[in-house]
């Protein structure tokens, strides 16, 4: 017998938008049923959608590209949520403990005040993570505890207020979707590719996309600080291209011949590209190292502003698609002056797809897997015999595939069967609230790509 259900997540990258359909078994361990990235063109810039109409066509495809594969149908998918102005805040709530005992209910509350909780020109995205506090001693289980007064820190994700709005266009507005919810991406990364033991050690994950880089500081297993760098891989290439280059063969050169650390002088080489010149190694890794200097500089002082600095004993992990470039771990090992890991999907979690688990740039992607709850398959349409014989499909297409190249029904021509479930209204499928939290200035909020 066939198994149904599984969950479908959506990572929308800046150089790929990445769709991934896994089914978890009863040890929580997933299955990759079917995966597939389709490039995101000009329609995201840093994480954030640009083109509502280009991205809502990539989403499009990539979901026929799925569903040709599963040969099953998607009604709602997980999305990544992402952008420049992402960032954590803390938030502290204190609570009389009425009982003398810390009970579920007193957490609940804490856990709604802190969902609540509306700082100005931000928006509360998410609960990264909290720290109790019983009495001023830390608890990390503090249910059944004895006390007179606990304190939660709350280590909230909050970013521009109106993140949402371009992503919920292009997929509720292009397709027929919905969005089961947000997950925030570095976090879905972190939970696949780092260990417990980095976490509680201390550790600066670094997930390198296209057009960020995401630091995660972690200490005694908790998030301590998470920001965006508004720079990735793709401003490695736009820099090569100021050698007289197109986008395309820059970005070729740079899987090819590009490294973060060179020990000598290189030789001339013959461009594999036809009717272009020459290029100087060292000139084309001089570009790409003065780039990686002023994003390096950037991680050294947010590790600073953490408050870590010398907390950090499991080092420095990386993960994403831009930490393949030759000799990063080395580059980094010595500008920092801690160790390098190289991080992927964790096999512990998926028992399949070895391609993609030795893949950085699909460890977000594979991590979001990990928060879905919803089943987002679509029931297919039950079939009926009228009193002649004739089977009646209630679906009305030709075939099981065909109905995502259909318009959407009326409002005023329903199906009786296999209706449609309708599409959630609610932002985010979870908590937001209005917001703030200045982000220091520490990062210009710009469109734009350097």
């Amino acid at each position: 017998m066939t198994q149904s259900g599984f969950i479908a997540v959506i990572d929308i990258g800046t150089s790929k938008i990445k769709g991934v359909v896994g089914r978890k078994n009863e040890n929580g361990v997933f299955s990759i049923l079917a995966s597939n990235s389709i490039d995101s063109g000009n329609s995201i810039r840093r994480g954030m959608v640009y083109n509502i109409e280009q991205a809502g066509a990539n989403i499009h495809k990539l979901i026929m590209m799925l569903e040709n594969s599963l040969e099953r149908r998607i009604c709602k998918v997980y999305v990544s949520l992402s952008g420049q102005s992402l960032h954590t805040l803390e938030f502290n709530q204190m609570l009389h403990i009425s009982s003398g005992m810390v009970t579920e209910g007193e957490i609940g509350r804490l856990r709604k005040s802190a969902e609540r909780f509306q700082p100005e020109l931000k928006r509360n995205y998410s609960i990264a993570d909290v720290e109790y506090y019983i009495d001023d001693k830390p608890e990390p289980n503090p249910v059944g505890v004895t006390g007179s007064e606990i304190e939660a820190g709350f280590n909230l994700i909050v970013g521009r207020p109106n993140l949402l709005v371009n992503i919920e266009k292009s997929i509720t507005a292009k397709t027929d979707l919905q969005i089961a919810d947000y997950i925030v991406g570095p976090i879905g990364s972190a939970a696949i590719a780092l260990n417990d033991e980095e976490k509680e050690l201390g550790c600066a994950f670094l997930d390198f996309g296209a057009g960020t880089t995401t630091l995660s500081v972690y200490k005694g297993g908790i998030l301590r600080r998470m920001v965006v760098i508004p720079f990735g891989g793709k401003n490695l290439t736009k820099d090569i291209c100021a050698l007289n280059f197109t986008e395309n063969d820059a970005e070729q050169l740079k899987i090819k011949f590009g490294k973060a650390f060179e020990s000598q002088d290189g030789p001339m080489f013959l461009s594999p590209f036809s009717s272009k010149p020459d290029v100087d190694l060292t000139e084309l890794n001089k570009v790409i190292g003065m780039r990686l200097d002023e994003i390096t500089a950037n991680i050294r002082e947010q590790i600073v502003l953490s408050g870590y600095e010398d907390q950090l004993g499991a080092g420095l992990i990386i993960t994403g698609g831009a930490s393949q470039l030759k000799n990063l771990d080395l580059y980094l090992t010595q500008k920092l002056k801690m160790p390098v890991r190289k991080a992927s999907a964790k096999k512990t979690f998926i028992n399949n797809s070895p391609e993609l688990i030795h893949d950085p740039a699909f460890t977000q992607v594979l991590g979001m897997l990990l928060f879905g709850k919803d089943d987002c398959e679509m029931i297919k349409p039950e079939t009926h015999e009228d009193d002649d014989g004739r089977t009646d499909k209630s679906s009305g297409s030709s075939g099981w595939f065909s109905g995502r190249n259909m318009k959407p029904m009326k409002k005023n021509k329903p199906h009786k069967e296999g209706k449609k479930p309708k599409q959630d209204k609610e932002e985010g499928g979870g908590f937001f609230s209005k917001v703030e939290g200045m982000f220091g200035g520490l990062f210009a909020e710009e469109d734009d790509e350097d």
